[in-house]
Protein backbone atom coordinates (compact mmCIF):
# COMPACT_ATOMS: atom_id res chain seq x y z
CA UNK A 1 0.00 0.00 0.00
CA UNK A 2 1.45 3.38 -0.88
CA UNK A 3 2.44 5.93 1.73
CA UNK A 4 -0.82 7.77 3.09
CA UNK A 5 0.17 11.35 2.64
CA UNK A 6 -2.26 14.27 4.77
CA UNK A 7 -3.89 16.62 2.47
CA UNK A 8 -5.87 17.73 5.07
CA UNK A 9 -5.33 17.51 9.19
CA UNK A 10 -7.37 18.80 11.42
CA UNK A 11 -6.08 19.22 15.10
CA UNK A 12 -8.84 19.60 18.25
CA UNK A 13 -11.65 21.52 16.36
CA UNK A 14 -14.02 23.16 18.52
CA UNK A 15 -16.62 25.44 16.42
CA UNK A 16 -19.16 27.96 17.63
CA UNK A 17 -22.05 30.11 15.64
CA UNK A 18 -21.69 32.99 18.33
CA UNK A 19 -21.93 30.95 21.65
CA UNK A 20 -23.00 27.79 20.41
CA UNK A 21 -20.98 24.91 20.36
CA UNK A 22 -21.56 22.87 17.38
CA UNK A 23 -18.21 21.11 17.35
CA UNK A 24 -16.12 20.14 19.69
CA UNK A 25 -12.49 18.06 19.77
CA UNK A 26 -12.06 17.04 16.20
CA UNK A 27 -9.33 15.54 15.17
CA UNK A 28 -8.67 13.75 12.02
CA UNK A 29 -6.69 13.59 8.91
CA UNK A 30 -7.82 13.50 5.46
CA UNK A 31 -5.74 11.51 2.74
CA UNK A 32 -4.46 12.56 -0.41
CA UNK A 33 -5.64 11.13 -3.28
CA UNK A 34 -8.23 9.42 -1.17
CA UNK A 35 -12.09 9.23 -0.58
CA UNK A 36 -13.11 9.98 2.49
CA UNK A 37 -17.13 9.77 3.30
CA UNK A 38 -18.46 11.94 6.55
CA UNK A 39 -21.41 10.03 8.03
CA UNK A 40 -23.80 10.72 11.22
CA UNK A 41 -27.29 11.37 11.98
CA UNK A 42 -28.78 15.07 11.41
CA UNK A 43 -27.37 17.26 13.55
CA UNK A 44 -24.46 16.27 14.70
CA UNK A 45 -22.01 19.20 12.47
CA UNK A 46 -21.00 17.56 9.30
CA UNK A 47 -21.75 19.99 6.92
CA UNK A 48 -20.44 22.85 9.07
CA UNK A 49 -17.42 20.45 9.83
CA UNK A 50 -16.65 20.49 5.84
CA UNK A 51 -17.46 24.07 5.83
CA UNK A 52 -14.54 24.67 8.58
CA UNK A 53 -11.93 22.71 5.82
CA UNK A 54 -12.58 25.95 3.53
CA UNK A 55 -13.75 28.50 6.01
CA UNK A 56 -16.55 28.59 4.26
CA UNK A 57 -18.61 28.52 7.66
CA UNK A 58 -17.21 32.21 7.85
CA UNK A 59 -20.52 32.72 5.30
CA UNK A 60 -23.42 32.09 7.71
CA UNK A 61 -22.56 34.01 10.30
CA UNK A 62 -20.59 34.91 13.61
CA UNK A 63 -18.21 32.20 13.33
CA UNK A 64 -15.42 31.30 15.97
CA UNK A 65 -13.13 28.39 15.39
CA UNK A 66 -10.10 26.91 17.93
CA UNK A 67 -7.52 24.44 17.25
CA UNK A 68 -5.99 23.71 13.76
CA UNK A 69 -7.29 23.30 9.90
CA UNK A 70 -3.80 22.17 8.28
CA UNK A 71 -3.74 22.25 4.06
CA UNK A 72 -0.33 20.84 3.31
CA UNK A 73 1.01 21.71 6.66
CA UNK A 74 -0.26 25.60 6.68
CA UNK A 75 -3.13 26.56 9.16
CA UNK A 76 -5.89 27.92 6.86
CA UNK A 77 -7.26 30.28 9.86
CA UNK A 78 -4.19 32.18 9.98
CA UNK A 79 -4.81 35.70 9.30
CA UNK A 80 -2.36 35.64 5.96
CA UNK A 81 -4.64 33.38 4.33
CA UNK A 82 -6.39 34.38 0.51
CA UNK A 83 -9.40 33.09 1.22
CA UNK A 84 -10.01 33.30 -2.71
CA UNK A 85 -6.95 31.30 -3.45
CA UNK A 86 -8.22 28.68 -0.58
CA UNK A 87 -11.69 28.13 -1.98
CA UNK A 88 -10.60 27.39 -5.30
CA UNK A 89 -7.98 24.95 -3.75
CA UNK A 90 -10.51 23.44 -1.70
CA UNK A 91 -13.76 24.05 -3.64
CA UNK A 92 -17.63 23.05 -2.12
CA UNK A 93 -20.40 21.70 -3.83
CA UNK A 94 -23.02 22.07 -2.00
CA UNK A 95 -26.72 19.51 -1.55
CA UNK A 96 -28.51 21.70 -4.23
CA UNK A 97 -27.59 23.24 -7.36
CA UNK A 98 -26.64 26.41 -6.94
CA UNK A 99 -25.87 27.47 -10.80
CA UNK A 100 -25.86 31.35 -11.99
CA UNK A 101 -28.47 32.40 -14.21
CA UNK A 102 -26.30 32.34 -17.04
CA UNK A 103 -25.07 30.23 -19.96
CA UNK A 104 -23.71 26.93 -19.56
CA UNK A 105 -20.62 27.62 -21.04
CA UNK A 106 -20.46 30.95 -18.64
CA UNK A 107 -21.23 28.93 -15.94
CA UNK A 108 -18.49 26.88 -15.76
CA UNK A 109 -16.29 29.58 -17.24
CA UNK A 110 -17.26 31.88 -13.97
CA UNK A 111 -14.23 30.66 -11.73
CA UNK A 112 -11.75 30.22 -14.45
CA UNK A 113 -12.39 34.23 -15.29
CA UNK A 114 -11.94 35.06 -11.89
CA UNK A 115 -8.82 33.78 -11.49
CA UNK A 116 -7.61 35.68 -14.47
CA UNK A 117 -7.86 36.19 -18.35
CA UNK A 118 -7.55 33.84 -20.58
CA UNK A 119 -7.36 33.53 -24.15
CA UNK A 120 -11.55 32.58 -26.24
CA UNK A 121 -9.36 29.18 -27.61
CA UNK A 122 -8.13 28.37 -24.21
CA UNK A 123 -11.18 28.99 -21.88
CA UNK A 124 -13.10 26.90 -24.72
CA UNK A 125 -10.60 23.99 -23.91
CA UNK A 126 -11.10 24.23 -20.35
CA UNK A 127 -14.56 24.29 -20.53
CA UNK A 128 -14.98 21.72 -22.45
CA UNK A 129 -12.32 19.45 -20.50
CA UNK A 130 -14.30 20.46 -17.25
CA UNK A 131 -17.59 19.28 -18.52
CA UNK A 132 -16.44 16.64 -20.16
CA UNK A 133 -14.57 14.93 -16.64
CA UNK A 134 -18.07 16.08 -14.77
CA UNK A 135 -19.42 13.54 -18.08
CA UNK A 136 -21.51 15.86 -18.93
CA UNK A 137 -20.29 16.86 -22.23
CA UNK A 138 -22.75 14.67 -24.66
CA UNK A 139 -25.49 16.10 -22.98
CA UNK A 140 -24.53 19.69 -23.00
CA UNK A 141 -22.86 20.67 -25.74
CA UNK A 142 -25.42 21.66 -28.26
CA UNK A 143 -26.53 23.71 -25.15
CA UNK A 144 -23.36 25.28 -24.25
CA UNK A 145 -24.79 29.00 -24.74
CA UNK A 146 -28.69 28.47 -22.98
CA UNK A 147 -29.56 28.79 -19.96
CA UNK A 148 -27.73 26.43 -17.42
CA UNK A 149 -31.41 26.55 -15.59
CA UNK A 150 -33.74 24.53 -18.50
CA UNK A 151 -31.02 21.52 -17.36
CA UNK A 152 -32.21 19.05 -15.44
CA UNK A 153 -31.86 18.49 -11.30
CA UNK A 154 -28.94 15.67 -12.23
CA UNK A 155 -27.51 17.90 -15.57
CA UNK A 156 -27.29 21.05 -13.10
CA UNK A 157 -25.84 19.18 -9.93
CA UNK A 158 -22.64 17.58 -12.81
CA UNK A 159 -22.46 21.19 -14.24
CA UNK A 160 -21.62 22.79 -11.05
CA UNK A 161 -19.17 19.46 -10.22
CA UNK A 162 -17.89 20.64 -13.91
CA UNK A 163 -17.38 24.21 -12.69
CA UNK A 164 -15.91 23.52 -9.46
CA UNK A 165 -13.21 21.34 -11.58
CA UNK A 166 -12.77 23.66 -13.71
CA UNK A 167 -10.50 25.73 -11.55
CA UNK A 168 -8.43 22.46 -11.07
CA UNK A 169 -8.89 22.26 -7.36
CA UNK A 170 -6.71 19.33 -5.06
CA UNK A 171 -9.56 19.05 -3.08
CA UNK A 172 -12.87 18.62 -3.83
CA UNK A 173 -15.98 18.60 -0.70
CA UNK A 174 -19.22 17.01 -1.43
CA UNK A 175 -21.92 17.42 1.04
CA UNK A 176 -24.96 15.12 0.13
CA UNK A 177 -24.24 15.55 -3.78
CA UNK A 178 -27.55 13.16 -4.66
CA UNK A 179 -29.84 15.03 -2.37
CA UNK A 180 -32.93 15.47 -3.87
CA UNK A 181 -32.24 13.54 -6.93
CA UNK A 182 -33.73 10.59 -8.46
CA UNK A 183 -32.04 7.34 -8.67
CA UNK A 184 -30.81 7.56 -12.43
CA UNK A 185 -29.50 11.04 -11.83
CA UNK A 186 -28.56 9.89 -8.74
CA UNK A 187 -26.64 6.88 -10.28
CA UNK A 188 -24.56 9.42 -12.78
CA UNK A 189 -23.67 11.37 -9.92
CA UNK A 190 -22.01 8.42 -8.16
CA UNK A 191 -20.48 7.18 -11.69
CA UNK A 192 -18.59 10.47 -11.97
CA UNK A 193 -17.46 10.89 -8.33
CA UNK A 194 -16.04 7.35 -9.58
CA UNK A 195 -14.50 8.00 -12.00
CA UNK A 196 -12.84 11.29 -10.41
CA UNK A 197 -11.40 9.04 -7.95
CA UNK A 198 -8.70 7.46 -11.00
CA UNK A 199 -7.49 11.00 -10.79
CA UNK A 200 -4.41 10.59 -8.89
CA UNK A 201 -4.29 14.19 -7.75
CA UNK A 202 -7.73 14.49 -6.62
CA UNK A 203 -8.77 14.49 -3.00
CA UNK A 204 -12.70 14.27 -1.98
CA UNK A 205 -14.63 14.30 0.95
CA UNK A 206 -18.31 13.13 0.54
CA UNK A 207 -20.91 13.82 3.01
CA UNK A 208 -23.69 10.73 2.43
CA UNK A 209 -26.82 9.66 4.30
CA UNK A 210 -26.92 6.66 1.96
CA UNK A 211 -24.22 3.89 3.20
CA UNK A 212 -24.94 1.56 0.59
CA UNK A 213 -23.28 4.79 -1.62
CA UNK A 214 -20.15 5.38 1.11
CA UNK A 215 -19.40 1.71 0.61
CA UNK A 216 -18.90 1.89 -3.03
CA UNK A 217 -17.31 5.05 -3.45
CA UNK A 218 -15.05 6.04 -0.30
CA UNK A 219 -11.74 4.81 0.92
CA UNK A 220 -12.10 6.21 4.72
CA UNK A 221 -15.31 6.71 6.98
CA UNK A 222 -15.42 9.23 9.61
CA UNK A 223 -19.00 8.71 11.62
CA UNK A 224 -19.79 11.85 13.50
CA UNK A 225 -22.64 11.68 16.63
CA UNK A 226 -23.39 14.19 19.42
CA UNK A 227 -22.59 13.85 23.02
CA UNK A 228 -24.62 14.57 25.64
CA UNK A 229 -24.60 18.26 25.45
CA UNK A 230 -26.09 17.81 21.45
CA UNK A 231 -22.21 18.87 20.38
CA UNK A 232 -20.92 17.58 17.55
CA UNK A 233 -17.75 14.83 18.03
CA UNK A 234 -15.93 12.30 15.83
CA UNK A 235 -16.41 9.26 17.42
CA UNK A 236 -14.84 7.29 14.78
CA UNK A 237 -12.78 6.95 11.93
CA UNK A 238 -10.79 4.50 9.55
CA UNK A 239 -10.96 2.60 6.44
CA UNK A 240 -14.50 2.32 4.99
CA UNK A 241 -14.25 -1.50 5.10
CA UNK A 242 -13.27 -1.57 8.60
CA UNK A 243 -16.04 0.87 9.97
CA UNK A 244 -18.80 -1.33 8.08
CA UNK A 245 -17.56 -4.61 8.59
CA UNK A 246 -16.02 -3.81 12.18
CA UNK A 247 -16.67 -1.04 13.51
CA UNK A 248 -14.98 -0.64 17.60
CA UNK A 249 -17.45 2.24 18.97
CA UNK A 250 -21.27 0.66 20.05
CA UNK A 251 -22.74 3.98 18.32
CA UNK A 252 -21.23 3.99 14.99
CA UNK A 253 -22.28 0.06 14.82
CA UNK A 254 -25.64 0.53 15.70
CA UNK A 255 -25.67 3.55 13.00
CA UNK A 256 -23.99 1.57 10.53
CA UNK A 257 -25.55 -1.70 11.05
CA UNK A 258 -29.27 -0.24 10.79
CA UNK A 259 -28.26 1.17 7.38
CA UNK A 260 -26.78 -1.63 5.54
CA UNK A 261 -28.16 -5.01 4.31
Amino acid sequence: MNKLIPAIKVKNLNFYYDTQKILEGVSMEIYQSKVTAIIGPSGCGKSTFIKCLNRMCELEGEAHVEGKVEFFNQNIYERRINLNRLRRQVSMVLPKPNLFPLSVYDNVAYGVKIVGWRPKVELDEIIESAIKEADLWDEVKNKLHKSALELSAGQQQRLCIARTLAVKPKILLMDEPCFGLDPIASMKVETLIQSLRLRSELTMVIISHNLQQVARISDFTAFFHTNENRIGQIVEFGTTKKMFSNPIDSRTRDYVFARLP
